[in-house]
This record gives C-alpha cells, structure tokens and sequence, in this order.
C-alpha cells in the first residue's frame, strides 16, 4: 500500500473538503504516519474515513474528528499542551508537530509506554507521555495554553479547567456514555465560558472527575 498516497488523500478529501483550511494543521496530517499508530493488521486501514481500535477497549479516533478538535485550538506554536488520553500518540504527534511541547495522559500502563517508545523512535522530542489518572490533569507543568481531552465524561474535570492559562482553551465530548456534545471552553481570569459544538461519540472518560473507574 501507498502510505503516503493514501495520507495525501486523507488530507485532501476528509479534511479540507469538510472545512478544515488551516495550512499549518493540514501539513501536519500530511506528515505524520497514522498507519504507524494502529496495530499491525489495521495499518491497510489506517487512513479510512473511520475509528480504529488499539487495544484496551481504546480507539484511534476518525482522522476528520482528530483535525475539527486540533483545529479549533488555534494554535500558533509556541505553546505548551496538555492532551489526555495518550492512546497510541497520534493526536499528541499531531500537536507535537503545531505546539512547542505536548503533555499526555494515559490511563492503561501498557498504552503509555507503547506510545512513549513509538514518539521516540520517530523523533517526537517535545512529546512527554505520562501514566495516571489523566481527569487530574497535571499540575506540574500547568499552566497550559491548551487541553485537550479525547474521552467522554459527564462533565468538564474541574481540575483541567483551573491548570488552563488565562485565555486558554480546553476541548473535549461531555455527555452521556454513549453520546456526547463537543465542548470548547475558554478561560477569562477566574471566569470560564463555553460553547456546544457537534454531536459525536467517544470511548468513556475513567478517574477521579469522570466516569468510575470499573473495580477488578
């Protein structure tokens, strides 16, 4: 299979035909290897028009949903992110490639390192994969010009809002398990504003400030 061919495509029908227009944000779908994301069997499919699944009930998400979250954020470059959930890495390479360094969250061990040595290998520098209870966010490095969620909870985690820098923007589904709005919240001192974007559907948000986490 053409990889490289298939991105390009990708790219050009299943993000800039829906309304994606900004040139930083496409070039970096235009060069990061989504099939190097997926699991071995998946990687024919890697650039369709769909989720994926990675392993630990958790998925890659739809190449266009990945670029309408990345997008809305607006970034310029010289930010410091904070992304949870890691998953394989792909939207923390996506942001790698458009922010000056990237925090991720993962909750499963296994994912976090997996991620962690696939960032490495292909370069990621910027990229920092950290295991945990992602709902806390990380108050280490906070504050944040940006977060990034991608998993549903019923509701925004308190904490991810109170780690965003003044005028920073946090975006993530919230809603029910099996249904969710996309939400863009930006901060104005100690105020929060918001606002309902469209419906979709994400795996469920685990920890402390979102769903339970199931007992073993």
């Amino acid at each position: 299979m053409n990889y490289q061919l298939a991105r390009e495509e990708m790219v050009d029908v299943q993000i800039a035909r829906r309304g994606i227009r900004d040139e930083r944000v496409l070039e970096a779908f235009r060069t990061v290897p989504r099939h190097l994301f997926v699991p071995a069997r998946d990687r024919d499919h890697a650039y369709a028009d769909s989720p994926l699944p990675i392993g630990k009930g958790q998925t890659i998400s739809q190449p266009y949903i990945v670029a309408y979250m990345t997008d809305l954020l607006n970034l310029q470059g010289d930010e410091i992110i904070l992304e949870i959930g890691t998953g394989s890495g792909y939207q923390a390479a996506i942001l790698g490639g458009l922010a000056a360094e990237v925090h991720t969250i993962e909750r499963h061990d296994k994912l976090a390192r997996a991620a962690q040595k696939r960032l490495s290998k292909l370069g990621y520098e910027n990229i920092h994969v950290h295991q945990g209870d992602g709902t806390l966010g990380l108050l280490e490095f906070a504050p944040y010009a940006a977060v990034m969620v991608t998993a549903a909870a019923p509701a925004v985690p308190r904490p991810l809002l109170e780690q965003l820098q003044d005028g920073g923007k946090l975006i993530m589904p919230v809603g029910e398990r099996f249904g969710q709005v996309m939400e863009l919240w930006q901060r104005r001192g100690e105020e929060f504003t918001s606002k309902k974007l469209a419906p979709v559907a994400f795996v469920p948000l685990l920890g402390r400030h979102g769903w339970d986490t199931p007992r073993l």
